[in-house]
């Protein structure tokens, strides 16, 4: 943003918002807010306001634009191939240019109701020859990209940015949130080899899977900690609120249920097991992806999550290598200010910051950041 001190990211889960402010000349002075977990959606717009306002004020600057992260039951990933000869010419990046733009006509064209978020170049075929990064100074006489672009639904987008423009702020980029804290953790984890990143939300479960540096497919299910809830309540008959309470609490409750006579260990049993169902359906999404060709690790993530850790490993009936991933909202937060800085050296950048006259491939794209 122009002649601003902060850059100002919102990360807006079903059931949390969170938010920071990121000076861009002195990286130390960083803010984070966030609102109370919440399930009633209908006062989101007043709950974003809330925390626009501190933020203004603890800034001491008036916010006009915000990096968006979120993530949806209906995100969808979409891989494309399109090739180009070049009959020994030197490879530029305008040709890749070219078919990026050529491939994302196409998705707009075929997926109508949604928004282009990330367009991630995994393979470059120069000459029969695969890289994982465009080479420099290299002469081509075929070239094939293979093209994965993350898309969020077009009336989610409107949304948000209906919202925030109420308060005047335009929305400068959205971010799948899923996707780029996989991107963080995985760099600071130092994870190599097959290593699938399970994002639990409210009411959705994302995976996104990896071998080393290339992301290999983006997968959402329809399944996430509030059906854990939902069992608790229908088993041990209480309200959802209360279920809610108890399966967050869980670990720290060693009493009786007040209004049942069910122990500790009748609800960790309910919580496990659904637990394990969500597992074996994301185990299932990985295995069913053709480019996974061996064991895998699977990392756990995400506010839906948190009522799980590590020590608890031992109790959940599942083969694969699983670790559980104790994120905050200075995590998440960083995850997509890192993002926007440039860690990932595949994506190619959809649209401007900034609002101003660019040449012809700049409208399009900031090229590889």
């Amino acid at each position: 943003m122009n002649n601003k001190n902060f850059q100002i990211f919102f990360d807006c889960g079903f059931s949390k918002i969170r938010a920071s402010a990121f000076n861009i000349d002195n990286n130390k002075e960083t803010l984070y807010l966030e609102s109370e977990f919440f399930t009633d959606r209908s006062n989101l717009e007043l709950k974003i306001q809330k925390i626009i306002a501190s933020l203004e004020k603890d800034t001491n600057e008036y916010i006009d634009s915000v990096n968006l992260m979120i993530d949806s039951t209906k995100m969808l990933s979409v891989g494309i191939s399109l090739s180009k000869k070049l009959d020994g010419y030197k490879l530029k990046k305008t040709s890749i240019q070219f078919l990026a733009q050529e491939a994302k006509q196409q998705i707009l064209k075929y997926y109508v109701n949604y928004d282009i978020a990330h367009i991630i170049i995994n393979n470059y075929k120069i000459n029969d020859v695969d890289y994982s990064y465009l080479p420099n100074d290299i002469k081509c006489d075929f070239i094939s990209l293979d093209i994965l672009f993350i898309c969020i639904p077009t009336e989610l987008a409107l949304y948000f940015k209906n919202i925030f423009s109420k308060s005047n702020i335009l929305v400068d980029q959205i971010i799948c949130s899923s996707y780029a804290k996989s991107i963080n953790y995985k760099d600071n984890l130092n994870l190599s080899g097959y290593v699938s990143f399970i994002d639990v939300g409210f009411n959705r479960t994302s995976i996104i899977s990896y071998f080393n540096d290339k992301i290999l497919s983006v997968d959402v299910l329809p399944i996430g900690g509030n059906h854990i809830t939902k069992d608790i309540s229908q088993i041990l008959e209480i309200d959802l609120e209360k279920s809610e309470q108890e399966k967050r609490n869980f670990d720290q409750n060693l009493k009786f249920l007040n209004e049942e006579d069910v122990s500790i260990d009748i609800l960790q049993k309910i919580i496990f097991a659904r637990t394990e169902e969500i597992l074996e359906l994301c185990a299932k999404s990985i295995e069913s992806n053709p480019c996974i060709l061996g064991k895998f690790k699977m990392v756990l993530m995400g506010e839906g999550s948190k009522i799980l850790d590590n020590q608890h490993k031992d109790k959940i009936s599942f083969t694969n290598d699983i670790d559980f991933l104790e994120e905050t909202s200075k995590d998440i937060c960083q995850s997509g200010f890192k993002f926007i800085s440039g860690l990932n050296k595949q994506e190619v950048v959809v649209l401007p910051k900034k609002h101003k006259k660019n040449g012809f491939f700049e409208k399009f794209f900031h090229f590889f950041r």
